[in-house]
């Protein structure tokens, strides 16, 4: 009578552990969405109020409203009244520029340390808290096993919204869909763990002959889960870097894969409604990216002749190809910001697109330049309204990207350069922040190779909206290392219009680095004399010589500029920064576009002592810095 009371109260008990686990199952995910979504919410609440504090203090400034910063002179009293301003920069050190370093090319800043930190511990909070069952069994496996994957489950909404272009965190948050790329990787690896718990105490408490080992739904968990694994595998660095392009094709085979058997796994267990969302997540982003594609490309569309949108592949060097392509009348970009480039005469499937960032400047202040008094050469006004990055290019009419040549889709586009044969491109974009410098008094721009490309735009931006008076900035510093002095003449003719455009309340200073072969006169831009054409057409600018070159009317060059520096050897990026840092005031920029290397140099030149509280307190800068990196992210 008593094993018979007992077995009765024990089969009362699972049924009572059951409805816990199994109501637990469904509500702790829901309370982990909460939290994130308020976690969001106040990221967002910071962000956007930065944002819009930087707008006013620059607006401040521009109309004269701080009276300390007026004569540009720099104070070095200790001032109470910069108490906000100084932890704000140390705020800025300790996340952004402290870094824990993986070998040469893989750093993590310490808000990324942070959010790692805290997503792991509050995830496997949830998982395994409240595990203790009705007989006092403490982290009871029924208890943990299903909450682990319905956890899991409930983060692929996250996880597919912050690998897409347009997506709603970003909006909220303000941070751009590029800088939540990390966040998108460490949250998967994160679910990649959560789910081998969950599938793993299954296998391990269940005996291989269960009949549920040959049901769907847990044969398709099975399918998923191995797809993830090996997605998680070929998602490292190395293999990104090694193999792109594969990685490519296969992140979306397994990904589709991965949810697509995800689905019917969590739909027997009625936890589908997590995996939906995201194909509308996805189908989402596509359908705004396929609008774009249709609104910028339209002439591909049977509107127009296709061939307004052709493009020129030029090979500037071994490593480098410049691409020109016309761009429509309504597509407007900042500086800064990355087109993705769909070209089917060139990638091996015709759907590939690759992101670049566009190295053409969107205004029309060259097409101004002759009302501006200032200026007595007519020609040269005419010059100056007609050319861009290159020459030859029309600023306001042409895309150019400067592309470095690695290999897979690069390589084929090397070869269609050797050829000089149009090349079909299909432009989606823009995409990515531009860096707002409107309210800092200087603003140092470094750049290696094609990360110009960055820089170069961002530095035109700055005069124009100085000439414009819609900026305040005093001295803008442009650093750009290169390995070979021939690079020079990829922006030396822009380099030149844009000097001659600087007004007078802005300090210029240009410093280029040659790291490869030493840098000569002779390697340096040296403009022809004019042919026997230009002395017969006097209102031509460009014209072509005998070998097929444009020869420009400019006799000046960029060894005669004072304003321009071209030395051999790597840029001292501590000491060039410690002595803008020491004679800057107000609010300082510092823009990077390089390799890892150079990336990892400004992070470190610009921590303590450098940029500290205290050097604030005194009247210093304080110091903001944007790295844009070269790499697989």
């Amino acid at each position: 009578m008593s094993t018979s009371l007992d077995t009765s109260i024990l089969a009362r008990a699972g049924v009572a552990d059951s409805t816990i686990h199994s109501g637990r199952d469904t509500y702790y995910p829901m309370q982990a969405w909460y939290c994130i979504g308020l976690f969001l919410f106040i990221i967002g609440v910071f962000q956007w109020t930065s944002v819009f504090y930087s707008k006013l203090a620059g607006m401040r400034s521009i109309r004269g409203g701080d009276p300390e910063l007026a004569d540009g002179s720099r104070s070095r009293k200790f001032s109470f009244s910069r108490i906000a301003v100084a932890l704000t920069n140390a705020y800025r050190v300790i996340a952004f520029r402290w870094t824990l370093e993986f070998g040469k090319s893989y750093t993590l800043n310490m808000a990324e340390v942070f959010m790692t930190i805290a997503y792991v511990a509050f995830l496997y909070v949830w998982a395994f808290i409240n595990t203790t069952n009705l007989e006092g069994d403490k982290l009871a496996w029924r208890y943990w096993w299903d909450r682990a994957g319905t956890l899991a489950s409930s983060q692929f909404p996250l996880i597919t919204a912050l690998g897409t272009k347009n997506n709603l965190v970003s909006l909220v948050t303000g941070i751009s869909y590029d800088k939540l790329s990390y966040i998108h990787r460490m949250a998967t690896r994160v679910v990649f763990v959560l789910l081998w718990v969950h599938g793993g105490s299954e296998i391990v408490h269940k005996s291989k002959f269960d009949p549920e080992f040959t049901e769907t739904w847990l044969l398709c968990g099975i399918v998923s889960l191995a797809a993830l694994s090996i997605l998680c595998i070929i998602s490292l660095r190395p293999v990104r870097a090694g193999a792109y392009e594969f990685f490519f094709y296969a992140h979306f085979a397994l990904v589709a894969i991965f949810l697509a058997c995800a689905y019917i796994h969590d739909q027997d267990n009625e936890y589908g409604y997590w995996i939906y969302p995201c194909f509308a997540i996805w189908g989402l982003d596509r359908l705004l990216r396929l609008v774009r594609l249709i609104v910028f490309n339209h002439s591909y569309f049977g509107f127009h002749s296709g061939a307004t949108m052709d493009a020129t592949a030029e090979l500037l060097s071994e490593d480098f190809v410049r691409l020109r392509c016309h761009r429509p009348p309504h597509f407007r970009w900042t500086p800064g910001q990355t087109a993705y480039l769909i070209m089917p005469s060139v990638s091996r499937l015709p759907f590939e697109a690759h992101p670049f960032t566009i190295a053409s400047f969107d205004s029309d202040l060259f097409s101004s330049v002759e009302q501006d008094k200032t200026f007595k050469d007519t020609n040269n006004q005419r010059s100056l309204a007609k050319h861009a990055l290159g020459s030859g290019a029309p600023f306001w009419k042409e895309l150019v990207f400067f592309i470095n040549v690695r290999g897979g889709f690069t390589a084929c586009l090397k070869e269609a350069a050797l050829a000089r044969r149009k090349v079909k491109v299909f432009v989606d974009g823009p995409y990515g922040p531009s860096p707002d410098l409107g309210s800092y008094d200087t603003s140092v721009l470094i750049a290696g190779g094609s990360g110009v490309s960055y820089t170069l735009p961002t530095l035109l931006d700055i005069i124009e909206k100085v000439r414009e008076g819609k900026s305040n900035c005093r001295r803008v510093v442009f650093i750009w290392a290169i390995r070979d002095a021939n690079h020079i003449h990829w922006i030396d003719d822009t380099v030149i219009r844009a000097l001659h455009l600087v007004p007078p309340s802005l300090s210029v200073s240009i410093h280029i680095h040659v790291t490869g072969v030493p840098v000569t006169t002779e390697s340096l831009p040296r403009l022809e004399d004019h042919s026997e054409k230009t002395r017969e057409d006097p209102n031509s600018d460009i014209i072509e010589n005998q070998d097929g070159k444009a020869v420009e009317k400019n006799k000046d060059v960029l060894n005669s500029m004072e304003a321009v520096k071209v030395e051999n050897g790597r840029p001292n990026l501590p000491a060039i920064l410690r002595e803008e840092v020491e004679c800057a005031t107000g609010r300082m920029s510092v823009s990077v576009c390089g390799s890892h290397g150079i990336a990892r140099s400004v992070r470190h030149a610009l921590r303590f002592p450098v940029s500290s509280p205290l050097n604030v307190l005194r009247g210093g800068p304080s110091v903001t810095l944007h790295v844009e990196s070269f790499g697989y992210a």
